[in-house]
């Protein structure tokens, strides 16, 4: 055998080559804490975007609170004013019913309302005077002014600002006009006495009754012309003279 045979390396039957190989190092697996960094860092995302989501709502039950007050507030509001436009009015003395036992149960009333209140102020003791029955206007200032003041105190819209307009402006008023009618009247004054005519308590007379469907026909008809002259004073029935068109 030659030197070159014998050193040549001896291959595999066939001329296949039966060589194992050694397969190629896999690669280094990653550390747990490098495989859960995804996961957690989408999760840490989730939270935080939930945490920006609920931040407004925190405040919620507060804001619902004064939503709940607000229109509690409202609903009060609204009940006083109702009841305010549903308010009885005041009934009137000088258009009271032509019934005794009505007008008497109305004296009555208003004679308790002012002893327990109205006389109690001393402007208001110091202007009544003691013949104020008497006097029909003043006891129809005292009707609306018990009914105001009850509206104040007791109605179902009483309230402070009731209260406090009755005080300040209601109440002072009648007391000023009360004293400037019937400031120095007296009882004296409503008896007859020789030689002084009688106060004038009942119906009023309109001046000029007689002449008001003249009035009216001119108004209705001829407003843009002078008006018709009135009848000389005494003189009855409708004598107005009618005005001249130009």
């Amino acid at each position: 055998m030659s030197n070159q045979n014998r050193h040549r390396p001896l291959g595999p039957p066939g001329g296949v080559d039966r060589t194992v190989s050694t397969p190629p190092a896999p690669a280094a697996a990653a550390s747990d804490e490098d495989g859960w960094a995804g996961p957690v860092a989408g999760l840490a995302r989730l939270v935080d975007g939930l945490r920006r989501d609920l931040n407004p709502l925190i405040a919620l039950p507060e804001r619902v609170d004064e939503l709940a007050s607000l229109v509690a507030g409202l609903a009060d509001a609204l009940a006083a004013s109702t009841a305010r436009r549903h308010a009885a009015p005041a009934p009137s003395w000088l258009l009271a019913p032509t019934d005794t036992q009505n007008a008497a149960e109305l004296l009555d009333a208003l004679a308790g309302w002012l002893g327990a209140v109205f006389l109690r102020y001393p402007d208001g003791a110091a202007a009544l005077p003691d013949c104020w029955c008497w006097h029909p206007d003043i006891v129809e200032e005292l009707v609306w002014l018990m009914h105001a003041w009850s509206a104040a105190y007791q109605g179902p819209a009483a309230s402070v600002g009731l209260a406090g307009d009755w005080h300040d402006r209601q109440r002072p008023g009648v007391v000023r006009r009360i004293r400037g009618a019937a400031g120095s009247c007296s009882r004296e004054n409503h008896q007859t006495r020789p030689g002084r005519p009688p106060l004038a308590t009942g119906a009023p007379t309109v001046p000029a009754a007689a002449e008001l469907t003249v009035i009216a026909g001119w108004w209705a008809v001829d407003r843009d012309y002078p008006a018709p002259e009135p009848a000389s004073a005494g003189a009855s029935g409708p004598t107005a003279q009618e005005g001249a068109r130009p």
